[in-house]
């Protein structure tokens, strides 16, 4: 699409925004909102706005637009693909849900939470755990991302197997289009036909169509039992095996099926000596299983590390005792990704193929990247639902920036192969800037014709996040 030349967010839009919104709603300090956790990009707006509600968001985005001033949609500030910074252009204001905060309602009989987009991921699962409800989003940034930017790029986690993504688990949503007026569709209906799906369109947008304000969300009954074991296992095909053998047992009572590689424990040891070390030597493989039954889990974790022992598919393992013990072993699932920064990665792939090929991708993408350069690779994540994480990085004793030149070579061949494979190259943290161009070489023509259409609907002026999703 054309997009009309963008102006900077100066002090004529700044004056007239004064004398429309409370001086609660300005942000002294931008310096916060220029920055994204990877250091990849940095920022330059000035102008920082915090509505309160659903009214001023519409009153920004209408002066916006009409001043053609680009506007960034903030919401923790946790993405990994700089969906949140614009580094470059025209001086764009950013717009922080901060202040909108308020968990709306809870309706246990339903089922069923209204929340602004403001709302903590964290806090949202404890009001529901306050009414004996579960909400089963559960990732690492928990504790700071927030309802608009999860729903901007369809966030996954560490529960999709059972309960699905975010899209799956959103009912309805309500949206501030670029033009400031407001869509509606935030309903706890389970069945709605009316018409086009407009709040799954707005779901994975990264705040490119609309801002969103507020969400209705599936809750869930609280599973009365529950049961974590950590079991070594020889290979990802045999992982895969033994996801078949527990499924047989547990049903969708799997709540998480984790990978993890031996090299990932490694930088654990390397970078965070102090993390207890559950299995010394540390095996080449083990997946983390989680069950979560209305019955007894723990007998029924017992069968399925029985049965996989006398199958072949799993040589040794712990089964939790206890919920410390449970949060123990997610404890080392979650460091990971820490030793990762700490280790400091060349280049990094969240990408999705269909499990059946799991094993395949694995070991050729393996060959792959050893083909380029004596490099480690860890690869670990959510193989129930076929989402990896496969990093790679230097060899021991070197650092990331002495490879910085490899990284989009590196990716472009990790990329390929996901193609090959039919797989995404963006599973659970959106496209941001950091795949736009990804998405551009990669994606099917006519489906980004037709996103590129739909842009140039909701946004004539192109005002909206800039740069993020399509180039």
């Amino acid at each position: 699409m054309t997009i009309p030349p963008l102006s900077p967010a100066d002090t004529t839009l700044t004056t007239q925004l004064r004398a429309q919104l409370p001086q609660a709603a300005f942000r002294a300090d931008p310096a916060p909102y220029n920055r994204e956790p990877r250091g990849v990009w940095k920022g330059h707006a000035e102008l920082v706005l915090a509505p309160g509600s659903t009214t001023e968001v519409a009153t920004i985005l209408a002066a916006a637009n009409a001043a053609r001033v680009p506007v960034i949609p903030y919401g923790g500030g946790t993405s990994l693909c700089g969906g949140q910074i614009m580094p470059d252009g025209p001086t764009p204001l950013v717009l922080t849900l901060e202040r909108m905060n308020r968990i709306r309602s809870i309706d246990t009989v339903g089922n069923v939470a209204t929340v602004e987009a403001g709302v903590v991921i964290e806090d949202l699962q404890n009001a529901a755990l306050d009414a004996d409800r579960l909400f089963p989003l559960s990732f690492g940034a928990q504790g700071s991302a927030r309802v608009g930017g999860v729903l901007g790029t369809n966030a996954g986690g560490a529960n999709v197997l059972r309960y699905g993504n975010a899209r799956e688990l959103c009912l309805g949503v309500e949206a501030v289009l670029a033009d400031g007026r407001v869509m509606n569709t935030l309903t706890g209906l389970r069945k709605d036909n009316t018409g086009y799906d407009l709040r799954n369109l707005m779901i994975g947008s990264e705040g490119t169509l609309g801002v969103i304000t507020a969400a209705t969300f599936k809750l869930f009954p609280r599973p009365r039992s529950r049961s974590v074991a950590l079991m070594v296992t020889g290979s990802p095909a045999q992982a895969l095996d033994l996801l078949a053998l527990a499924r047989g047992h547990a049903g969708d009572g799997i709540s998480a099926f984790e990978l993890i590689s031996g090299v990932g424990l490694d930088f654990l040891a390397e970078t965070m000596p102090d993390t207890r070390r559950l299995f010394d030597p540390a095996p080449d493989w083990m997946v983390l299983v989680d069950l979560g039954l209305f019955s007894d889990a723990e007998t029924v974790m017992e069968t399925i590390f029985a049965e996989g022992f006398e199958a072949g598919l799993v040589s040794d393992g712990l089964i939790s005792q206890n919920e410390a013990q449970a949060v123990d072993f997610w404890r080392l699932r979650e460091a990971i990704p820490e030793a990762n920064r700490l280790v400091g990665s060349i280049s990094s792939h969240d990408i999705s193929v269909p499990i059946r090929a799991l094993p395949a991708f694995i070991d050729e993408g393996r060959a792959q990247i050893a083909a380029l350069g004596p490099y480690r690779l860890n690869c670990f994540g959510h193989l129930g639902d076929g989402n990896l994480h496969y990093n790679v990085f230097p060899p021991k004793g070197h650092d990331r920036a002495d490879y910085a030149g490899q990284k989009l070579r590196i990716m472009k061949v990790i990329h390929d192969l996901v193609v090959a494979y039919g797989g995404s190259i963006s599973a659970e943290h959106g496209i941001g800037r950091l795949k736009a161009p990804d998405l551009a070489r990669y994606g099917d023509p006519v489906k980004l014709e037709m996103m590129r259409g739909i842009k140039a609907l909701f946004d004539p002026n192109g005002i909206l996040n800039p740069g993020a999703v399509l180039t």
